[in-house]
């Protein structure tokens, strides 16, 4: 197994999506990339903290290639914007990805190069040393299978879900 931090705007976007991926274990929403010890939902998304609001992927590599997992991220949300998504802005919305080894950088670097193809604009996505990961409060897990009707999830992650399945509908589920 093997866990991947990533950052893309709002968590529950990214939670969303990879909780319907075929060969991921487990997704746990939080907050990295900071100088607060003790972040809250209410301190990053006032962005007091420096933190990103992130999601660790664990993922089997041997039922999907890390490759996979990378390259949904990069369909999943707009890496050329700084610090902002859609309505979401500051830079706990930032897209980033947080390494815990030198294998991961280099991944993480090879997937921006192939994703750079596909957008125009430079991506602007940051990449840097996993320092702390702090689990977001339970009520952020798996918030989009709690809440599928709630405005947010129909207008926001309900898009992000169908260009998800549109180019890797083979290893999201239903």
């Amino acid at each position: 197994m093997k866990t991947f931090v990533l950052g893309g705007g709002c968590f529950w976007c990214l939670d969303a999506i990879y909780r319907k991926t075929k060969g991921v274990a487990d997704v746990a929403s939080g907050y990295t990339g900071g100088h607060t010890r003790h972040p809250d939902y209410e301190s990053v998304s006032a962005g007091m903290t420096g933190h990103a609001e992130v999601v660790a992927v664990t993922f089997d590599e041997t039922v999907i290639p890390e490759e996979v997992i990378l390259d949904l991220f990069f369909i999943s949300h707009d890496p050329t914007t700084l610090n902002r998504q859609g309505y979401d802005v500051g830079t706990q919305y930032r897209s980033s990805m947080f390494y815990a080894d030198a294998e991961q950088e280099k991944a993480f670097r090879d997937a921006i190069e192939r994703a750079q193809k596909l957008w125009a604009d430079p991506i602007v996505t940051e990449v840097t040393r996993l320092p702390e990961f702090h689990r977001a409060e339970e009520y952020h897990q798996d918030f989009y299978a709690k809440h599928p009707e709630q405005g947010y999830c129909q207008v926001i992650i309900n898009p992000k879900l169908a260009k998800a399945r549109k180019y890797y509908s083979s290893w999201l589920s239903a």
